[in-house]
């Protein structure tokens, strides 16, 4: 052999073992994923388990406690599910506008919604909601748990389902829909009170239209008098402090009015007051603050988007205070009667709500938001048309400022109809806006120095921005106005079927 020729460089890398290792990384890797998986579910079952305990611990030696544990398991579960659904609408628009983050997102809603639901979540509820079915034609207290039963598992199976297909639905109407079935199977048709169902039913309507309407307006005015002016700083100082003062004295009256009405019962003028008072003196003080905070700014967009970050987080918060106060209800309410129904052998139009029944709901619902909320949030934020701080702001005042319209006119409406309805009217404003606006083309040929071929520009601009950037979604539009439709009769029928079968059982 050639002394020229050198042995082979020994192997300093086992190639098989590192395949080897490489295929355990992507298995670890795997199970990971698949663990984060399970990590959901199996959070929900512990809780679940433990409003098993806690209420055979407070039933003590009830010879029907095995129902009251099963009612409580089936609460608890109501209530995570109106967690994952019902609560993304207070957040998703502030996620999506990016004024705050999923995970601060999801913090300030759960503390501000079970807050809301301890401090003001009210210590008596309906046993029947919303007065549709009269209790004294189900006297029967057997009948009657039987009935809640079925109707408070039903409206928890329809808003787990609407939960997994990303469609955002009224747990108002859901509990509408169960007891109304669970009702008509219990004692027949006469049970139900159909006036009040046929305003429950206009409400479909009222409550997107109303919220999308108000939504749109604010839209509108903040693009004609802000956005599209030549110097929009010195706009924003004269505007934002108005609107955001509204805002303020918006959500002064609806926390009154719908979130401390256990606390505090003022008649209408005094609140109508208290939030011309709350208008006042906000204008007054963010008159400065806007001006200091403004200074420096670029004329451009996204400096203005700046100025409503802050606002954006508080609605946030009195957002998901109110909507615990209020719809902690829909989980406890069923709970709370038939823990009474067994106890006292009675069915009563009202009830008291023991404190750990509402723990039950108040915690269900900030877990049900950490382990499944991130899905509808995104739905509502980000899926349906693009966010940012104004458009997240119009929709937050239109909750506000809608709910307090209905409950002065006694129409009822649906929260949820109202914030998806305030994020639909935004999204087809923009899309009428910057094909129609007269002011935005004179605007763009203003800035660009030449009418005629600037106006061309931005029509060619404009439907660029429709296709890809500005079109409301209309698959979710379609799913989501289907789920509304369907809600209350889908509920309606499967607590009836329900009925039968828990009874049976039973």
């Amino acid at each position: 052999m050639s002394d020229d020729v050198q042995p082979d460089a020994p192997q300093l890398r086992k190639t098989s073992l590192d395949k080897d290792l490489s295929k355990l990384s992507s298995m670890e890797t795997a199970t990971r994923a698949l663990s984060m998986q399970l990590l959901a579910p199996g959070l929900a079952i512990v809780f679940l388990a433990c409003a098993g305990l806690l209420a055979a611990a407070y039933s003590g030696e009830n010879p029907n406690s095995a129902l009251i544990v099963a009612a409580a398991i089936i609460g608890g579960y109501m209530a995570l599910n109106i967690g994952a659904n019902d609560v993304a609408n207070n957040v998703g628009p502030a996620v999506g506008s990016k004024a705050m983050s999923l995970m601060a997102a999801l913090v300030i809603a759960a503390v501000f919604e079970s807050a809301g639901a301890i401090i003001a979540g009210g210590d008596v509820v309906s046993t029947i909601s919303k007065g549709i079915v009269d209790p004294k034609q189900v006297a029967d207290a057997n009948t009657f748990v039987w009935a809640m039963m079925a109707a408070l598992l039903s409206c928890a199976m329809w808003v787990n389902l609407a939960t997994w297909l990303g469609a955002p639905v009224s747990t108002t109407h859901s509990v509408v829909g169960g007891v109304m079935g669970a009702g008509i199977a219990a004692a027949g048709f006469s049970v139900v009170n159909w006036g009040v169902m046929g305003a429950i039913a206009a409400s479909w309507v009222i409550s997107p239209l109303l919220g999308g309407g108000i939504a749109a307006l604010f839209l509108w005015f903040i693009k004609s008098n802000i956005i599209y002016q030549d110097d929009k700083i010195a706009a924003a100082r004269k505007w934002v402090p108005v609107l955001v003062s509204i805002m303020l004295a918006a959500f002064t009256c609806y926390l009154v009015m719908k979130g401390l009405k256990k606390v505090w019962k003022p008649d209408l003028s005094v609140i109508a007051m208290l939030g011309l008072a709350v208008f006042g003196a906000s204008v007054l003080v963010l008159r400065p603050i806007i001006r200091t905070q403004s200074q420096g700014m670029e004329n451009r967009n996204q400096s203005l988007r700046k100025l409503f970050h802050i606002p954006l987080i508080f609605s946030a918060m009195l957002l998901s205070f109110a909507h615990g106060a209020n719809d902690v209800a829909n989980a406890v309410g069923p709970l709370a009667a038939i823990l009474h129904t067994i106890q006292s052998g009675s069915v009563d139009a009202k009830v008291g709500i023991p404190l750990w029944v509402m723990m039950i709901g108040a915690f269900g619902i900030s877990l049900g938001l950490f382990l499944y909320g991130p899905k509808l949030i995104r739905m509502v934020g980000e899926q349906i048309t693009k966010m940012n701080p104004m458009r997240a702001f119009c929709v937050a005042l239109s909750a506000a400022i809608t709910v307090l319209i209905a409950s002065g006119l006694g129409l009822p409406v649906s929260s949820t109809h109202i914030a998806v309805g305030g994020v639909f009217g935004v999204g087809f404003l923009r899309e009428y806006y910057t094909t129609h606006s007269k002011r935005r083309r004179t605007y763009l040929a203003r800035k660009a120095g030449n009418t005629r071929f600037t106006q061309v520009q931005a029509d060619e601009r404009s439907e660029d921005e429709i296709v890809y950037r500005k079109l409301v979604r209309r698959s979710h539009f379609m799913t989501i106005v289907a789920a509304w439709l369907i809600t209350v009769p889908a509920t309606a029928v499967l607590a009836g079927a329900l009925y039968f079968v828990l009874q049976q059982m039973g």
